[in-house]
């Protein structure tokens, strides 16, 4: 798989108590929050347009439906 261009930032903002719980479960399974939340939005656009993830070949346009779908 191609190296992502991992230039864009999101920020979120997320109970305190929150952040640390997962802050804790990450480490525990040796990921980063921001490992995690990568993992969970490649599954959540796979689910959505219905192919995998790839970088520069899956990208949003207008002319998607709600499913992501030409």
């Amino acid at each position: 798989m191609a190296i992502e261009e991992r230039t864009a930032r999101l920020t979120v903002l997320i109970d305190p108590r929150k952040k640390t719980l997962l802050e804790r479960l990450c480490a525990e399974e040796d990921t980063t929050p921001s490992q995690l939340v990568r993992r969970l939005l490649r599954a959540y656009i796979e689910e959505r347009t219905g192919a995998p993830w790839a970088p520069g070949v899956a990208d949003a346009s207008p002319d998607m439906d709600d499913a992501g779908r030409s």
